[in-house]
């Protein structure tokens, strides 16, 4: 008996792959697809995983699930092969995996959102994951997933508490806080406590844990309380990964962001004010309908103005049901090109970031295959091969664009 969760997409869908392979052990010869919809590629990669398991493993029940099923679930238990699917609520409950439970696919934008199944492990990952916040009260231009994910529904602090205490004593080091929109955390409970009030707490309940990293960060709403953390907290790794997604004030009007280029600038500047040293990520979207070369250029120049070193660029995907898909498009072949225009433009600052890190110690949660990442998330490899999950403290001794090396531990 055996069950194979294939995860694509998010950190919260690696959270919730988690969850399953717990609630569905004792299974029967299965492989679990955790679909995403963020564009056409993941979905098509997600179909393509079917086949394959279709064709290699032709006995195995498959059950397909996650955003992408709980879009559109007749097109997906239609794919050969498919024995079931469940929706993005149904495959969080343990009767979803009992023998001959049926196909169900409930309405996410009205059934309650049960507590987190508590995790205790991550196959094959050196850090772990908890869910703090599920689903998106916005509605950016772009997107399809508050459609498949629902309102925003926040995890009070003592679930959040429990599960990290759970997976320090389980050997990890290093937990990142993750949802679908972070940044909006508490609004539905009582009291409406900030994110950062809420790391706060957390840090201060679980005062064994020495690694605490957040997911992707609304750059128009971190908290006063979170800029303290950033400030003065050193369990609080030095890295933010904001969700900006363009450089041009147009572009982002029409994608009804709530920054502007500005304000996204001056998020950076504070950061790395308090923090100096900081480690900054951006999401961005190459290729945006309506966007001309000169407001690709804003873009382009926004890279260079915050000098940004890590970028998670995605080319525009239509999204069926999203205002952006019936906006005048950009041809494919120019968004692709534009994508590789915009992961260059990091190249110089990625390695001038990580050369400012030459001859300097810096903690390493170790992974598998003798690499691993600092506190400020920098990919390096290291000299030998540790145990994954093992806290190192070395010095960096080269460089690259690419990350940093050491030559010991």
């Amino acid at each position: 008996m055996s069950v194979e969760v294939l995860t694509f997409g998010c950190r919260l869908n690696t959270y919730e792959s988690a969850v399953i392979q717990d609630l569905a052990a004792g299974q029967s010869d299965t492989i679990v697809v955790n679909t995403c919809a963020v564009t056409a590629e993941a979905e098509r990669q997600c179909r393509k995983a079917i086949r394959r398991a279709h064709r290699d493993r032709p006995d195995a029940r498959i059950v397909v699930t996650g955003c992408a099923v709980q879009l559109d679930p007749a097109a997906w238990a239609a794919l050969p092969g498919v024995d079931r699917v469940l929706g993005n609520v149904e495959k969080l409950r343990r009767e979803s995996w009992r023998d001959n439970a049926p196909a169900c696919v409930s309405d996410i934008m009205a059934v309650r959102r049960d507590a987190p199944h508590l995790v205790t492990g991550f196959d094959g990952r050196a850090r772990a994951f908890v869910e703090i916040q599920q689903g998106c009260d916005h509605r950016c231009t772009f997107c399809i997933i508050p459609f498949a994910r629902g309102p925003s529904r926040s995890v009070p602090l003592g679930g959040i508490a429990q599960q990290v205490r759970a997976l320090v004593a389980a050997g990890y080091f290093e937990v990142v806080l993750t949802g679908v929109d972070i940044s909006s955390y508490g609004a539905d409970l009582p009291g409406a406590p900030s994110l950062g009030a809420m790391v706060r707490q957390l840090l201060a309940l679980v005062p064994e844990l020495p690694r605490l990293r957040l997911s992707s960060l609304d750059p128009a709403a971190i908290d006063a309380e979170l800029w303290e953390l950033i400030a003065d907290e050193p369990r609080l790794m030095p890295h933010l990964h904001l969700s900006i997604q363009a450089g041009a004030d147009l572009i982002l009007k029409r994608m009804r962001r709530r920054h502007s280029r500005a304000g996204a600038l001056a998020a950076i500047d504070r950061a790395r004010m308090l923090r100096p040293g900081i480690a900054i990520g951006a999401d961005l979207i190459a290729g945006f309908p309506t966007e001309t070369e000169a407001l690709f250029q804003e873009t382009l120049a926004f890279v260079d103005e915050a000098a940004l070193p890590y970028l998670h660029v995605f080319t525009y995907s239509e999204r069926p049901g999203t205002p952006a898909a019936r906006m005048p498009t950009v041809p494919e072949a120019l968004r692709r090109e534009r994508a590789a225009r915009l992961r260059a433009a990091a190249v110089p600052h990625a390695h001038a970031f990580h050369t400012a890190l030459l001859g300097r110690m810096v903690q390493v949660v170790a992974e598998r295959g003798g690499g691993g990442h600092t506190e400020h998330f920098a990919p390096i490899r290291l000299a030998q091969s540790p145990t994954p999950g093992a806290l190192l403290e070395v010095c960096v001794t080269a460089a690259d664009a690419t990350g940093l090396h050491t030559s010991g531990l």
